[in-house]
């Protein structure tokens, strides 16, 4: 693997890490109710496990801007990931004992991406624009591979098992992360670190934050229940899995065609678009439960729900944070990710039994059109230099 071309390297890197995600996100939740959980805890165990998106990219980001060892951190904290998922078989399984590790796990894990994504950029260097999508459409993939393999397994074996495979992956993801050097073109170590307040104090960089914290409240309970919602509904776990992969296959589709959009229509335009097909698609979702071709269709949106979205929010960060910057630029990304999914995730947990689950994608789906009040600050004009 260490001869392979560096696109090679950092999308095998994607393909293990989004391994894990696949394995983790849709079944996790189905793990914790077949120990016993209610759904309040689980929505209190799912916002634990994101709500350290919260400080800990900021922590991450700020050390890796200081050291300029960006892949040491990303090999330190895929380490102490397979480390968490072999201590759940020596810790109680009470909840407490399971929040502790979901926030000692979910510290490590959100050191991972934000950082990565740096290392990315600066080895694709000025044809990122051509080749980003490219690699990271090796992210989806693993993603897929994740959520459909372990979907079909555990139709056959037992949930309990779902930490070993976790552990698995983790670790050759561990493994894997050696074949990455840090890339030269990324500034070395700095003693005195370029202030972010400048930067955070653009009306674009407030709105554009602002918006993707009402776009990921809008699809917590998505990330923390839809397999849940998808049981009740009386859909297997085969069934359940291609209805994840369908929305990463439509993902993976979007970062291969991302710059048709990008190079004709303005962020403010495609922004808006996203938040409206998002609201779309969390209608349908909630409103046709048991109907799986209007799931099918509601999936199939997820690539303007996270795939465009993010592939604006990327060229947003390289943009304007400048390369010592980096690290912090993709930490506030994760960071803003992590307080709309943790507070979502609690909001959803806590009504999702009061007003039924059904309501609680209805109502996620129109809160997206929120963030329509604050596209007047994205630019209007066509980044062609993204």
């Amino acid at each position: 693997m260490f001869a392979l071309p560096i696109q090679y390297r950092l999308a095998g890197f994607y393909f293990f890490y989004y391994s894990i995600v696949g394995t983790f996100m849709p079944y996790w939740s189905l793990y914790l109710q077949d120990q016993g959980f209610s759904y309040q805890e689980i929505g209190i165990l799912s916002s634990i496990a994101i709500l350290t998106r919260f400080f800990a990219p900021l922590i991450w980001g700020w050390i890796a801007d200081k050291s300029g060892r960006r892949m040491l951190l990303v090999r330190i904290a895929t380490c102490m990931e397979a480390t968490i998922w072999f201590l759940i078989f020596m810790i109680p399984g009470d909840f407490q004992s399971i929040a502790l590790l979901m926030l000692v796990f979910s510290f490590f894990q959100n050191a991972i991406l934000a950082q990565f994504e740096g290392v990315t950029l600066f080895w694709l260097g000025e044809k990122r624009a051509e080749t980003y999508g490219k690699v990271r459409k090796w992210g989806s993939i693993g993603f897929i591979v994740g959520v459909f393999a372990i979907g079909a397994l555990l139709d056959v074996v037992d949930i309990s098992l779902l930490p070993i495979m976790l552990l698995c992956i983790a670790f050759t993801a561990f493994i894997w992360s050696f074949s990455v050097r840090e890339p030269g073109s990324a500034p070395a170590s700095q003693k005195q670190l370029e202030p972010l307040l400048p930067i955070l104090k653009r009306p674009v960089i407030l709105a554009f934050f602002s918006i993707e914290f009402i776009m990921l409240l809008a699809q917590a309970p998505f990330y923390s229940f839809y397999s849940n919602y998808l049981k009740q509904a009386g859909f297997s776990t085969t069934a359940t899995g291609f209805l994840w992969s369908v929305g990463v296959i439509s993902e993976i589709l979007m970062f291969a065609g991302a710059n048709f959009f990008l190079g004709r229509f303005s962020w403010r335009t495609l922004v808006a678009a996203c938040l409206c097909i998002t609201c779309l698609r969390f209608l349908l979702t909630g409103l046709f439960p048991e109907y799986f071709v209007m799931q099918l269709l509601a999936q199939c949106m997820h690539a303007f729900s996270f795939g465009l979205f993010h592939m604006i929010a990327m060229r947003m960060i390289f943009q304007h944070f400048t390369a010592g910057q980096q690290g912090r630029g993709q930490a506030l990304y994760s960071t803003m990710w992590g307080l709309g999914v943790a507070l979502g995730s609690v909001l959803a947990g806590h009504y999702w039994q009061i007003i039924s689950g059904e309501m609680v994608f209805i109502i996620a789906g129109l809160s997206a059109l929120s963030g329509l009040l604050l596209i007047y600050w994205l630019p209007a004009t066509i980044e062609k230099n993204a």
